[in-house]
């Protein structure tokens, strides 16, 4: 079975090393933050200018002036700092960031990473912060589904959408499967209700074993 996006959240969490300078993106990604170990020692960053994010503000926690990046209530974190949105940036593009947590379109078998338009007529433009995150961290993680609502798989022999970053994605975490990607290609690290076998006759990449 599938994992749901909760269940997905927590493996990406399970895999951030401890100690490390963490941004997690608009949408699933921001769920890995209610997932991370007591005691891990990751300092979430937040785009919108903070740094030891907490878990998602619940009932009398919610302060409408304490959101995330995409606007979503959160808590602090003892030692939490806030800072101007260009500092915020400037810590993105400077390599300070460990590792970052994207969604993604698509993303290549080589690491290229298609995030903010599907190239649609009228399609609104939202690149957002994603592309200095996708270059400036030092690890990128996207996690999606694999497969779209035509069960078409998004993780791709090359991007067909406008490119964020070339080159910059290391791992994908999907509903169905771990796959680490970049310059020797896409190799499988978990699988979740479905074989590796299953996944190589849907997935138009070759797939290897980690």
């Amino acid at each position: 079975m599938s994992l749901t996006p909760d269940e997905l959240a927590a493996v990406v969490a399970r895999d951030i090393p401890a100690g490390s300078y963490v941004n997690l993106g608009i949408g699933r990604p921001t769920k890995v933050a209610d997932h991370l170990p007591d005691g891990s020692g990751v300092v979430l960053h937040t785009e919108n200018g903070m740094l030891n994010m907490g878990p998602a503000a619940t009932g009398d926690q919610i302060d409408p002036d304490l959101t995330n990046a995409g606007k979503v209530p959160v808590t602090e974190l003892p030692g939490a700092s806030y800072f101007h949105h260009a500092d915020s940036f400037a810590m993105m593009r400077g390599g300070h960031l460990d590792v970052c947590v994207l969604g993604a379109f698509q993303v290549s078998a080589t690491g290229d990473l298609a995030n903010w338009s599907t190239g649609a007529p009228g399609a609104i433009p939202a690149v957002g912060g994603a592309m200095d995150l996708a270059i400036g961290a030092k690890q990128v993680f996207v996690m999606m589904t694999l497969f779209d609502k035509e069960g078409r798989s998004k993780l791709v022999p090359e991007c067909t959408y406008p490119l964020t970053g070339v080159g910059c994605v290391s791992r994908v975490y999907t509903d169905v499967a771990v796959i680490d990607v970049g310059p020797d290609g896409a190799a499988v690290r978990e699988t979740f209700g479905i074989t590796v076998d299953e996944l190589r006759d849907r997935v138009p990449v070759p797939l290897k074993d980690a």
